[in-house]
């Protein structure tokens, strides 16, 4: 097995669980291949020493760059371009993704190597602008898989995780959702709680205000939102659902008049003059 390939696997353990929430991915090749550590370029002009015999060692100024000492011989080295040494991996594979570590007082780093797709050969990076917040690509060796947020979530770049846009800083969460809570929700009496509201796009889908912020679910198959009990409810039983033949559908298929005097554009979000 050579060390690219084992830099794969040890990078895609520590974040399955993300990568199977996506819906689908598709595959893009881009990007420099390389060891899983190489020997560290000429960044420190002295050769570095080994405070104990055997272990690895934080270079004093760069956060990617480590000493690895073998019988008190020292040799410098650099995690993949991307991915940062963790001190606390003893005896675990040394480098980990910059979420995961401390670079306090080791601010440098060796330049990026991006490409099209990737920023960097290995990490987690978000696709899109503020308005379009529910995709992230998993880059490794420069190769990146693009996936999907399961419906109505924003990736996080802050955890590598998706989670309610409203709560993913560099996200509108108006804009990605096509949905802007009413502005009596504004006020200091309605803020509090949580309100309910339907999805003029389709019957199965809803909107909950929490704080003033939409978040967008889904009621599930044979199901839709009724207004005259605030809930959930057999499709039969919504007799205002006005085209129930949509059910399933995703929101951005299809086209939305207005959401609370807020115009809506074809693709189901929010219009602006630009």
């Amino acid at each position: 097995m050579t060390s690219t390939m084992i830099v794969h696997l040890l990078i895609a353990c520590g974040l399955l669980g993300l990568a199977s929430c996506a819906s689908q991915n598709r595959f893009v090749l881009g990007g420099n291949h390389g060891d899983y550590a190489t020997v560290k370029q000429s960044a420190i002009v002295e050769r570095s020493s080994c405070p104990e015999r055997n272990g690895r060692f934080p270079d004093p100024v760069q956060c990617d760059a480590y000493v690895e000492c073998i019988d008190g011989i020292p040799e410098d080295k650099l995690c993949p371009e991307g991915l940062v040494f963790n001190p606390e991996a003893k005896f675990n594979y040394p480098c980990g993704y910059p979420i995961d570590v401390d670079c306090q007082g080791r601010p440098n780093r060796q330049p990026a190597q991006a490409n099209d797709i990737c920023p960097h050969q290995y990490g987690y990076f978000k696709v899109g602008d503020n308005r379009s917040c529910g995709q992230f690509v998993n880059c490794a060796d420069g190769r990146g898989h693009i996936f999907d947020c399961p419906e109505g979530l924003a990736f996080n770049s802050a955890t590598y995780r998706c989670d309610w846009p409203d709560q993913v800083p560099d996200c509108d969460a108006e804009a990605f959702l096509g949905f802007r809570c009413p502005d009596e929700l504004k006020s200091s009496d309605l803020r509090e709680g949580i309100h309910l509201y339907r999805s003029h796009v389709d019957c199965q889908r809803f909107y909950v205000c929490v704080n003033g912020r939409p978040r967008l679910q889904n009621c599930g198959k044979g199901r839709a939102f009724n207004e005259e009990i605030n809930a959930c409810d057999d499709v039969a039983n919504v007799t205002s659902c006005p085209s129930p033949n949509l059910l399933g559908k995703k929101t951005t298929q299809l086209t939305e008049i207005s959401t609370h005097g807020v115009p809506l554009n074809e693709y189901g979000h929010i219009a602006t003059n630009n």
